[in-house]
Order: C-alpha cells, then sequence, then structure tokens
C-alpha cells in the first residue's frame, strides 16, 4: 500500500510539471500574482453585499480577512439596468480599488443562454475594425457607471496621490471592468491600471483583443475549472477575425492528480488569449464553478432588499430620474464615523 502511494505521487508530480510547465517558464516576468489575485476576488465577492450600508461602510460580513480596512469612497447602484459598482482606497497596497458587480444570481440561467446569441455590432472608437458586443460595451459607458466611477477614481486620487487603479469584476462585471480599464488608460491617460477579471465572457473579436493587449498587455482573466461563462459567447474558430475573442492573459484554476491525490493548480496560458490547453480544453458546462472563485463566493448573500446609508452630514446621494443612486463620501472618514453620524 505505501509502495502504491508512492507511485501515485511520482505520477502526480509528473502531471504537475507537465500541466504548470508553461507557468515554470514565464515566472521569471511577475505576470500573475496569486495573493493580489485572491485578494482581488475578496473585493469582487464583497460588491454581492445585500445591505448598501454594510457595503458603504465597510462592515459586511465579506468585508475583512485580505480587504480589512478598505475605504469606499463612491457606491453607484443603477436600478434601470441592474448594475453596481464601487471606488475606494485599499491602503495596505495604496492603490485605488474599483469593483463591478456581475449578474445576479437568480437570473444568470437566463443570462447565459441570452449570451449564446450575443452579435459583435459595435465598432470601438478609434480601433479600426475593432468590434465589441454593444450590450457589454454600453452597461459601462453609457449607464451612471462610468461617471461614477471616474469621479470615485478623481477623489480618491486628489486625497491619497497618483497612486495605482486596480480595476476587477467577476462574470458581466469582469465585461465591465475591461471596459474600464481600456477607458481609463485610452481616454484618460491613466499609467498603472491593473486588470484582474474572474469568469469574464468574450467581449471583442480579435482585432479588438490585439487592440486591447497593447494597452493593458498584463491583464489578466482568471477562469475556473469547467466555468461555462469564459466559453461565451461562442469562439467560431473557422471564422477568427468574425468571432468573439479573448484577450490575454488567461490564467486558468483546475484540480489534477490521481485517485485520491488532488491538487489545485493556476495554470499561466499562452498569450493568444484561446490557449487550447486551458479552459478551451474542457467543456465549459457548470454553472457552479462560475459562482465560486479561488475558493470565494461570488454570488448574492440573498435576495432582499438593499438599506441605504442616510448621514446626512457625511454622505451625498445624488438620485437622477430614472432612480438611479450614486453614494459618495469625502475619503479619511471611518465606519464609525458613518455611524455615529446616522
Amino acid at each position: 500500500m505505501e509502495r502504491r502511494r508512492w507511485l501515485q505521487a511520482a505520477v502526480l508530480l509528473c502531471v504537475l510539471a507537465l500541466c504548470s510547465g508553461r507557468e515554470l517558464k514565464i515566472k521569471r516576468t511577475p505576470i500573475y500574482n496569486s495573493t493580489l489575485a485572491r485578494t482581488l476576488a475578496e473585493y469582487t465577492s464583497a460588491v454581492y453585499t445585500a445591505d448598501l450600508t454594510q457595503l458603504f461602510t465597510w462592515t459586511c460580513e465579506r468585508c475583512g480577512d485580505l480587504t480589512e480596512g478598505f475605504e469606499v469612497i463612491e457606491l453607484i447602484v443603477d436600478v434601470k439596468n441592474c448594475l453596481q459598482a464601487y471606488v475606494g482606497y485599499a491602503s495596505d497596497m495604496n492603490a485605488v480599488v474599483v469593483v463591478f458587480r456581475g449578474t445576479q444570481e437568480t437570473s444568470v440561467q437566463n443570462w447565459i443562454e441570452d449570451l449564446f446569441w450575443k452579435q459583435l455590432d459595435l465598432d470601438y472608437p478609434g480601433m479600426p475594425q475593432a468590434k465589441v458586443h454593444s450590450g457589454f460595451y454600453s452597461a459601462y459607458h453609457n449607464t451612471t457607471l462610468r461617471d461614477g466611477v471616474v469621479n470615485g477614481i478623481e477623489k480618491t486620487r486628489e486625497a491619497y496621490g497618483n497612486i495605482p487603479i486596480m480595476v476587477t469584476g467577476h462574470s458581466m462585471g469582469g465585461a465591465m471592468a475591461s471596459f474600464c480599464a481600456l477607458d481609463l488608460v485610452v481616454n484618460y491617460g491613466s499609467k498603472d491600471v491593473t486588470l484582474i477579471t474572474f469568469g469574464q465572457p468574450r467581449i471583442g473579436n480579435a482585432v479588438f483583443a490585439s487592440h486591447f493587449n497593447c494597452y493593458l498587455p498584463n491583464a489578466i482573466r482568471v477562469t475556473n475549472a469547467h466555468d461555462i461563462v469564459p466559453h461565451l459567447p461562442p469562439y467560431y474558430h473557422y471564422f477568427p477575425q468574425k468571432t468573439y475573442h479573448h484577450f490575454s492573459r488567461e490564467v486558468w484554476v483546475h484540480n489534477v492528480g490521481l485517485g485520491s491525490l488532488v491538487y489545485s493548480i493556476e495554470q499561466i496560458c499562452d498569450d493568444s488569449g484561446e490557449d487550447p490547453t486551458c479552459s478551451r480544453s474542457v467543456s465549459g458546462n457548470s454553472v457552479q464553478d462560475h459562482l465560486n472563485y479561488l475558493g470565494i463566493g461570488m454570488h448574492a448573500e440573498s435576495p432582499g432588499s438593499c438599506r441605504i446609508v442616510t448621514g446626512a452630514n457625511t454622505v451625498q446621494c445624488k438620485m437622477d430620474n430614472d432612480g438611479n443612486i450614486v453614494f459618495s463620501k469625502q475619503p479619511g472618514l471611518s465606519a464609525d464615523q458613518l455611524h455615529s453620524s446616522q
């Protein structure tokens, strides 16, 4: 029995070497930071908090561990389009963090079904032959999110200096995060933008992906096991210029092993955006794999209604004719100060 276990261990080591060989070669370049990815996954999980008061004051159940002490500056709720994002200051990383919420769990299945029929129908401004899906593009550019996010970033940088910007999101939130990061670089001239998304769908064609890689060469898309969403909208390899195409770089999280010996690896994929040895090597058929990343839940706590912050002395609340809301505060106010003013 002992000899058999040693043999299994030896085979597992060989499997790991084969699966992670590309990762070992790339380690000379700090293209992927596992700790940073886990940290941003926790920020992404927090955006699904049902109670907006707890999210805004960073006192929610998910607002701890690697994200403890975070300061929310701007919380944007687009009621009309069921979209949400927040911006704040992470003192431990000395960075602005921007987070976009993904599709609500109750509508994920319908959204996934719709993704099968998404069409490339919009020319991305300033990028000849680059086409994207107008729905993903508009969710960021043509709603209250863009102005709210940009305002939050500017406010945070005014208070804490010209610090780096980290943008993240899960599912459709990852699609919006990608357009946001590109927008910050192309249209606002930001130089230090980090993008890590989780389980995001394809958002444009190969030409768009090529442009995207030029502006954000170190962007990371984390995919999980058999998550169905990174496989959508479908990629038709017979029509590479007219089909959806992921930008690079993918990091595929999956299990490898033999028998009872199982090991989770984070495989760094090639720079094609469509590495056939990564998530494309398996069938994308799992919604459950879409709702959990790096051991962290990426779904709403409950379908309950949200409660809002009403402290008139510290919170400025703006509402437009469609009922969309932006909560904001001046940087430097602690959660205790927010609570004491209500």
